[in-house]
């Protein structure tokens, strides 16, 4: 059950505050399976699926001051890096599977 004009994100969090070891292991978390709610390791990096949030959560996030906001241009993927976590942003629509 969809509700019209709520779109909705899958959340992956990564707890690390270096970018540059966010940068290496990226892929490898984007293509790592994860249940909803389940954490793995990559390299030594706590990776979690956070399960599903609403658009309005990243737009809120997006005009906090300590939020850095990264864009994936070749797919519609936002990352937000705050404190000691980058939060991936995919929406659902893409890679449904059930």
């Amino acid at each position: 059950m969809k509700s019209k004009g709520l779109n909705r994100m899958k959340c992956i969090s990564v707890y690390t505050k270096d970018f540059e070891v966010f940068s290496d292991i990226y892929e490898k978390v984007l293509s790592t399976p994860l249940e909803e709610n389940e954490e793995k390791q990559v390299e030594g990096v706590m990776v979690s699926d956070s399960g599903s949030v609403p658009e309005h959560y990243l737009d809120r996030m997006k005009t906090r001051p300590e939020v850095v906001v990264m864009k994936v241009r070749d797919k519609d993927i936002t990352i937000l890096q705050h404190r000691d976590l980058f939060e991936i942003f995919i929406p659902e629509t893409e890679n449904m599977v059930h």
